[in-house]
């Protein structure tokens, strides 16, 4: 099914055992180890071997700012935590403290083993903003080093790709020039200005967006903050991605963390309009970077995605019951939310792939069905550069990108306002997606100009 859809790889959140049955993956105590209640090793080997055969890869969520709270007994065997540092889970994962060899040897030889014993393609590296090193090497420099030896001694590429919010350009800078060398980092700041235009939330990480101008920047650049003052923090925030090439960024306009990290777990589907997620993923698509969706947003998943957990120590369930609440206050989200620990909230998470079949749901499938395939035979498209790209504003929440590779030229406009805009095209250019169109239940496509909350591409010939 995904491979028709036009995915080329699937990414998996952790699988290292946790307590329970049934958890995000952050929790893991095992690192070395998979879930018994998922598969246990033997059917985690199926799916990659599967996955592969089908001309999938697969790319595996690793935690190393971390252990979770319960079942967590490395500390007895060694140096694992330092006090150096405050994180979120209480004490750090010891990289530069006394004892520090065996820890980092530790992680390293994790992800070898991943790369070696499941043939994983790829590991996301989560948040590494709460990976703390001052060591003269940076564990993530030294994690790259090793890694790109690796794929050397095999003959094929392993890659890294980092989640962070710190917007820090030397994350995936070369090693040669200072960097750490990872392969390819997430870009929180793409989904947050296209979430705020078409939500208009403002509340939370949220408030530092909402203007078109930070969407054209993070079509141009990639990092929309880099370097201004960031009011949600309270302090100047990011660098500049200039430098940075596409092909090191990752878009995206849902994932776990902004659909489960909300109160009431909604998706997009469930916060605008059919034409607006029609939009949405026409933007994410048009973009040049590398397109992330969450499992579901294909065919417009409209079942909540809740946080869920299956801990054993009462004290513990009771401290993230309560955390969770203050977590959503600082969003303004005072309601009681829905239990992270009782089995229909997992329930209540779980796709349901009948949708893709009916009405909208197989409309919306055949709508990203039909961007992938422009997205992979168009050169213009399928060549990520920022340098072959021209981005600006038509009118005040109107954007227009061109991109360009060769002979092959593309101009893409998107209308995020309520309005009717009208376009100057060139003469040789060719409609060849308009979401507006009856096709994908939209009101009908206009000649030279864009509908409300519609995104039109057009090939434009020399």
């Amino acid at each position: 099914e995904l491979k028709k859809l036009g995915v080329n790889t699937i990414e998996l959140m952790p699988v290292a055992q946790f307590p329970g049955k049934r958890n995000w993956g952050y929790d893991g105590t095992c690192p070395f180890s998979v879930q018994n209640s998922y598969g246990g090793p033997g059917g985690f080997k199926t799916l990659v071997n599967e996955a592969h055969q089908a001309g999938l890869a697969v790319i595996l969520d690793v935690v190393y700012n971390h252990l979770g709270p319960e079942g967590n007994y490395l500390a007895e065997f060694g140096p694992y935590f330092t006090s150096k540092y405050v994180t979120p889970w209480g004490k750090a994962v010891n990289f530069d403290d006394k004892g520090n060899g065996g820890v980092r040897n530790y992680f390293i030889q994790n992800s070898r083993h991943w790369f070696d014993h499941y043939h994983i393609d790829a590991l996301r590296l989560d948040a590494i903003h709460g990976i703390f090193d001052q060591s003269k090497k940076h564990i993530l420099r030294e994690l790259s080093e090793k890694t790109d030896r690796f794929s050397k001694s095999k003959g094929r590429k392993f890659y890294l790709i980092a989640e962070s919010d710190l917007n820090q350009e030397r994350v995936v800078r070369d090693r040669s020039k200072g960097g750490y060398g990872v392969h390819a980092q997430w870009n929180d700041d793409f989904h947050h200005a296209l979430h705020t235009i078409l939500t208009g939330e403002k509340k939370g990480y949220y408030q530092d967006f909402g203007k078109i101008e930070q969407l054209e920047k993070a079509y141009g650049q990639g990092f929309v903050y880099s370097g201004q003052y960031s009011a949600y923090r309270e302090k100047r925030h990011g660098t500049s991605s200039k430098n940075i090439p596409a092909s090191r960024l990752v878009v995206f306009t849902q994932n776990h963390d902004q659909v489960g990290n909300r109160l009431a777990g909604e998706r997009l589907s469930q916060l605008v309009s059919f034409e607006a997620l029609k939009l949405a993923a026409g933007a994410m698509l048009v973009a040049p970077y590398i397109p992330l969706l969450f499992m579901g947003e294909e065919y417009a998943e409209n079942i909540p995605f809740y946080f869920f957990v299956d801990f054993g120590d009462p004290g513990l369930i009771k401290a993230v019951r309560e955390g969770r609440q203050k977590e959503f206050s600082a969003f303004g989200w005072d309601q009681p939310i829905p239990d992270p620990q009782v089995q229909k909230t997992f329930d209540r998470s779980k796709i349901d792939w009948r949708k893709r079949n009916s009405g909208k749901h197989q409309v919306m499938l055949k709508y990203y069905q039909r961007l992938l395939s422009l997205r992979r035979d168009i050169p213009a498209l399928s060549h990520l550069s920022k340098k072959n790209l021209k981005v600006s504003k038509l009118a005040d929440r109107t954007i227009l990108l061109e991109r360009w590779h060769l002979k092959s030229r593309v101009w893409c406009i998107m209308n995020f306002g309520k309005e009717i805009v009208k376009s100057n095209l060139p003469k040789k250019a060719v409609k060849i997606m308009d979401s507006s169109d009856t096709i994908w239940s939209g009101p009908g496509a206009l000649e030279k100009a864009i509908n409300p909350l519609s995104l039109v591409l057009y090939e434009v010939s020399k």
